[in-house]
């Protein structure tokens, strides 16, 4: 443990961030008690919010918080309140992309597991849901088409994106994928597109020579990302770690996420040198359903004990945070998402009480 004080810089944007964040603070805040730990929460304006502030999604008063702070709690930004901006003035590309950025963060962990009690909510058959769901997806997060070149012909007629990658950024977010698979079953699936794009066959070659040269004791396979997304859908349980870029990461996530039942239960880590990382949910800002009470703030959630543990280096604390979230899971307590006959269905608010009330 490096402090027994820690500060968070708050971002919690726009649509139901307020109220998912809201609920993270509560867990972090029941597990301080638990643990003797003080937390300082730093509550700054990100996204469309900030937009419609100071006409900035990312006033630098946030971006300085953020490189201040321990670690960062990020709600979601954006929302088609914001469509009529100019794409490099959205919140999605100001804020997101220029936080991760910013902050030097290139390695994205997305956790996907089956919770005890939602095997129900789960789109897939009984008997694929039945052999178990534990993915980590590694998505590479400073490269690839997200942080390309993008040209727009001055007629409208023709488009142009630019996807590029390095062997440097290849290497070092190889390196986090296949570290992370010697703590589990010591598998890597490496996902790409090399029967078709060139940063694929250099992303593929990258991989393999890492693989061979410095982590012989992990399994590597190789496989095409369409491959992947069906395989995903048909046997998740063969995946162990999934390592691959940027936009590949960011689709096979979702779609990895709803094996689990509802996108609002998977969390995410991204993550610079040093273990500064950026904590946040995989899903959207979700305008539709802002204020009804009705979003779930289990990934939300997760997401702070993910901070606890890797940026923190409070894992008994962090443990504490999951189990309390599959305490509550397990008397089938949840938010309509995931609630089914027979479930209690309750708040936003409601059920993060009683998952700090069991931490």
């Amino acid at each position: 443990m490096k402090s027994e004080k820690f500060t968070v810089a708050v971002l919690a944007g726009d649509g139901i961030g307020p109220e998912i964040t809201a609920q993270a603070l509560k867990a972090l805040e029941a597990a301080g008690r638990r643990f003797g730990v003080t937390f300082a929460f730093d509550e700054r304006p990100v996204g469309g919010a900030a937009y419609d502030l100071v006409h900035d999604a990312l006033p630098d008063e946030t971006l300085a918080a953020a490189k201040s702070a321990d670690a960062v709690l990020l709600g979601a930004v954006g929302g088609p309140k914001w469509d009529f901006l100019a794409p490099e003035l959205r919140p999605e590309r100001r804020a997101l992309l220029t936080l991760r950025a910013e902050l030097g963060l290139f390695a994205n962990i997305r956790p996907v597991k089956m919770w005890p009690g939602l095997e129900d909510a789960s789109p897939l058959k009984g008997e694929v849901v039945a052999r178990g769901v534990d993915v980590v997806i590694v998505r590479e997060l400073t490269g690839g088409v997200y942080f390309g070149r993008h040209v727009l012909s001055e007629d409208g007629a023709r488009a142009c994106d630019e996807m590029a990658y390095s062997k440097d950024e290849i290497d070092r977010i190889s390196r986090v994928a296949f570290a992370l698979a010697r703590k589990r079953s010591g598998r890597v699936t490496s996902v790409d597109k090399a029967n078709v794009l060139a940063t694929s066959r250099l992303w593929r070659e990258t991989v393999g020579r890492i693989a061979r040269e410095d982590f012989p004791d992990v399994s590597l396979e190789h496989m095409y990302v369409d491959n992947a997304a069906m395989q995903l859908m048909r046997a998740p349980s063969e995946f162990d770690v999934i390592l691959t870029e940027n936009m590949f990461g960011d689709i096979l996530s979702d779609e990895a996420s709803q094996t689990t039942g509802s996108i609002g239960m998977l969390p995410s880590a991204s993550l610079g040198a040093g273990g500064f990382g950026m904590y946040e949910p995989i899903h959207g800002s979700a305008p539709d359903i802002a204020g009804k009470g009705v979003a779930n703030p289990v990934a939300t959630i997760l997401s702070a004990a993910m901070m606890l543990r890797i940026s923190f280096g409070l894992p008994e604390a962090a443990a504490a945070v999951e189990q309390a979230v599959g305490s509550v899971l397990s008397e089938r307590i949840g938010t309509p998402d995931v609630a089914r006959e027979g479930w209690t269905r309750v708040s936003t608010d409601r059920l993060g009480d009683e998952i700090a009330s069991r931490i």
